[in-house]
């Protein structure tokens, strides 16, 4: 990540507006890049830790715009764009419901789903979701989510060298295994060959 920090929170700003760019794998990958000294810490604070508060900060951000945007854009948004971040119109009216009912937990867990967290915002805006409750529950999650996964990418990024000679060891012991099979599929084929001959000839 040549950016470094700046260029993580402009990335995950944009995933949090409907742009498919796979925060669930750009954060771990930050966490890893810190672990390896490629993404620097702050003094004592280990890198992990800015990793996650910069995605979480640039998560709630995104969030808040696109919540934006849906409470002040609405119904007319949704009918001319929200084909771009796979809401549709027919959906509104149950979705306003589900939000009304629901709200904060839906927030707080579409915080942890895949492709559903970066658009989840749009819904709470046009639902008109009150936006303390809005920001709460997506600055939680999110900070789960983020801390979470930068931990695990630094851990990984920490033990790099360890991680690629375990790889190693399993993939010469995997061909190893498969080697073995081979050859043995070899005998086992030609000793039945050649009691089927032996059967044949008497």
């Amino acid at each position: 990540m040549h950016a470094g920090y700046p260029g993580l929170f402009v990335v995950m700003a944009l995933g949090n507006i409907g742009f498919p760019v796979g925060t669930e794998i750009v954060v771990p990958f930050a966490g890893a890049l810190a672990g390896s000294g490629s993404l620097p810490s702050a003094g004592v604070v280990p890198g992990w830790i800015v990793v996650g508060l910069v995605a979480t900060v640039a998560e709630v951000v995104g969030g808040v715009v696109l919540y934006t945007v849906g409470y002040y854009g609405g119904v007319p948004f949704v009918k001319r764009y929200g084909k771009y971040v796979r809401f549709r119109e027919h959906e509104l009216g149950r979705v306003h419901a589900f939000y009304e009912r629901q709200g904060t937990k839906t927030v707080f867990l579409c915080r942890f789903i895949p492709f559903i967290r970066g658009v989840a915002a749009l819904p709470a805006g046009i639902s008109r979701m009150q936006k303390r409750f809005f920001i709460t529950y997506t600055a939680v999650g999110s900070a789960i989510f983020c801390f979470g996964l930068a931990y695990l990418g630094y851990t990984a990024g920490k033990n790099i060298d360890t991680i690629v000679a375990t790889l190693h060891e399993s993939s010469l012991l995997a061909v190893g295994i498969v080697l073995l099979l081979i050859v043995g599929g070899i005998i086992w084929w030609r000793i039945a060959k050649r009691r089927t001959g032996s059967g044949t000839a008497a």
